[in-house]
């Protein structure tokens, strides 16, 4: 088939704008991913790069790559690709309404995705809808409340005194923990509520008491009727303080746990309680000593898929094309090994350093130096037959990588 594969981040979503590191990583980590696995399924790929990302011709599997600088030519040339595909692969965050706009403008062309629908983003993708409707469902998730951020200071204080401290201020549609802040006391709900002002443009947020534990998610195939867990994975996150940055750092997959069945349990029956939830779908849980608590739903291609595919029996890319065209499910689904991965902080680069990072095989997303970043952000992979193993060749790489782009010199 010839397929159209579009990630937001590094294809054109943000041309009139400048690229967040952090967001621009790991959607080329994903990128990456998905094209050489739909590649070895035998399909042929194009993809969109912004002009700036281009420049560098990043390590990417695709038969063709379109360059765009701007939204507008972005919005043109996937209307226009979409005609003389088979079908397409929207790759981006839930952020500001992107997957659910790219995924509507695209139903529009009348050309198959390999995507939820845009209706089920819609709903599983707003953290307000999706915690009333788990609510309804039976599911335990933590105690939230949705709060305005026109609402003043003292009124949202009075709200949270409600629920209880430490709780967690996170926008409606937020990704990657972009304006999450954990609120320890009143003093700090002013500095979350600023914090959630300029990270987000939603004017409603979450408020959940924090519940502790291991903060996990669960990927699944799906139909669209039926859903099949394939792997339990740990997150790395920092939470931090309404004066602190939050963050996604990486992950490991698989991970074992006693409560790794009653995760797989619980994630299908929320992901079979919405209609046309198809293709990748994840499921953020936090496991506590007891049980799962269902956090958030994520329609779509998540950052697991990047260390998943290197312990999977079968090609994940192609077993979502069965699932959404074919409505095939994997009958003999394996993993083997783990693969832990990670985001690494450099000073910025230089080109020939990005270009030897490329040709490093733990690198799965380059440090793209542009003009005026002080930083630049790369994420390493690595893979063992066990978690000591995996964790081992990632610190030998991390070590390795630091040689390759600064002689050396270990800041992150």
């Amino acid at each position: 088939m010839k397929l159209l594969v579009f990630e937001h981040a590094s294809g054109g979503g943000f041309a009139d704008a400048p690229l967040p590191q952090g967001v621009l990583t790991e959607g080329v980590a994903m990128l990456r991913a998905v094209i050489a696995d739909f590649k070895a399924a035998g399909h042929e790929v194009t993809t969109l790069l912004d002009s700036r990302v281009a420049t560098f011709s990043p390590p990417l599997e695709s038969d063709f790559v379109v360059s765009v600088s701007s939204q507008q030519e972005t919005k043109e040339a996937l209307r226009r690709l979409s005609e003389s595909a088979d079908a397409a692969c929207v790759i981006a965050p839930e952020t500001d309404k992107a997957l659910q706009l790219h995924v509507a403008s695209l139903e529009q062309t009348g050309v198959t995705l390999l995507n939820c629908s845009s209706r089920a983003i819609e709903e599983a993708g707003d953290k307000a809808v999706l915690h009333e409707h788990l609510r309804r469902l039976g599911v335990l998730m933590p105690e939230t409340m949705v709060l305005s951020v026109q609402d003043g200071v003292t009124e949202i204080k009075r709200a949270v005194d409600n629920l209880g401290f430490p709780a967690v201020f996170k926008p409606l549609d937020g990704v990657s923990c972009l304006g999450l802040s954990v609120v320890r006391s009143e003093a700090e709900v002013g500095g979350a509520v600023s914090k959630l002002k300029r990270e987000s443009t939603s004017k409603h947020f979450l408020v959940q008491k924090l519940v502790n534990g291991v903060t996990a998610s669960v990927c699944l195939i799906s139909t669209g009727d039926e859903a099949l867990p394939v792997s339990l994975n740990r997150q790395d996150v920092t939470l931090g303080a309404s004066n602190a940055v939050s963050s996604y750092d990486g992950g490991l997959v698989p991970l074992d746990s006693p409560l790794k069945c009653d995760a797989f349990a619980v994630a299908k029956k929320v992901v079979e309680s919405f209609r046309e939830l198809r293709g990748f779908v994840g499921v953020d849980l936090v496991l506590t000593d007891e049980e799962p608590v269902v956090v958030e739903v994520n329609p779509r291609l998540t950052m697991s898929y990047v260390g998943l595919r290197n312990v999977t029996n079968f090609n994940l890319a192609h077993a979502i094309v069965n699932a959404v065209l074919l409505r095939q499910l994997p009958a003999d689904m394996q993993t083997c090994g783990y693969a832990y991965f990670s985001k690494v902080t450099v000073p910025c680069t230089k080109a020939d350093a990005f270009r030897e990072a490329c040709r490093m095989s733990q690198v799965v997303s380059p440090p793209f130096p542009f003009r005026g970043d002080d930083s630049a952000c790369a994420i390493l992979l690595c893979r063992g037959s066990t978690v000591k193993e995996a964790l081992a060749r990632f610190s030998e790489a991390k070590k390795q990588f630091f040689t390759t782009i600064n002689g050396g010199r270990q800041r992150w």
